[in-house]
């Protein structure tokens, strides 16, 4: 039990590191780490993610701030509907997913297993979008950027709703969905994006916990030691990241997301 422990609170840091260092993706290993090392429930996993996820992009978000990287217009627009997406999935959505789903062939299949199913397939999503070249992503939200001149409000909200009722179920921030989103639809440069990604993540994240606390017991010395452990990662990865290459830190990290997600498929099916 204490290989284990030593092992999750590892995984604490290196997902604030990873964060630090590619502005993303460490918040999909959140579930994995509290489930498979800890063998916490997935349903109080998801919400121990959303705390320490949004504790973890508020401290980015402050920084960027700093830097004035935040579009804070954009990020209202998506934030609205995404936090209210997100509290109504925690608190009146999880909490009615019935412990047994359905059964084949005389095997049941229960809550626990369908989240982390979603959660992998989730995965599969965002491994493909860091593994894919990234001149060929950023060159076609480019031309769409220049192609298309309106700030769409409606599509913007139904994608934060989107995203909120995704993070509200597998408890990751969903910055692989949210950061096309704001170039294509919101128009802005990328390094906006991805820092104004990192504060909708922490409003939505935040807010989900909150349905979460009214439902489920928490740990708070547990949480609180894992966040901080975190949030320490991502100060180390922020520092780093001025002597580490992010695009290749960021594909081979797909490939390790990707073998993450086939292993909780295939442990789980």
């Amino acid at each position: 039990m204490e290989v284990t422990l030593i092992l999750a609170y590892a995984g604490a840091l290196i997902i604030g590191l990873v964060l630090g260092l590619i502005g993303g993706g460490g918040s999909i290993l959140t579930v994995p780490v509290l489930v498979y090392l800890l063998t916490i429930n997935p349903v109080l996993a998801t919400a121990y993610s959303l705390f320490i996820v949004g504790a973890t992009s508020a401290v980015g978000t402050i920084q960027n701030l700093k830097k004035g990287l935040v579009d804070l217009k954009t990020a209202l627009v998506f934030a609205i509907p995404a936090l209210i997406s997100v509290y109504i999935t925690r608190k009146y959505i999880v909490p009615i997913i019935p412990e047994e789903l359905f059964t084949v062939n005389s095997i049941v299949v229960s809550r626990g297993t369908g989240i982390m199913v979603f959660f992998a397939i989730i995965m599969l999503l965002a491994a493909f979008s860091m593994i894919r070249k990234k001149k060929t992503v950023n060159q076609e939200l480019s031309n769409h950027s220049e192609t298309s001149h309106k700030f769409n409000y409606l599509l913007i909200t139904v994608e934060g709703s989107g995203v909120g009722l995704v993070t509200g179920i597998v408890g990751a921030g969903g910055g692989f969905l949210i950061i096309p989103a704001l170039v294509l639809l919101a128009k802005l440069p990328m390094k906006k994006a991805v820092a104004t990604s990192l504060l909708i993540i922490a409003v939505k994240s935040l807010i989900g916990f909150v349905g979460d606390v009214q439902n489920l017991e928490i740990d708070w010395g547990f949480l609180l030691s894992f966040t901080m452990l975190s949030i320490v990662g991502i100060f180390i990865g922020i520092y780093l990241n001025r002597f580490v290459e992010g695009k290749r830190l960021k594909k081979l990290f797909g490939w390790f997301v990707l073998a993450m997600a086939i292993y909780i498929l295939w442990k789980e099916i």
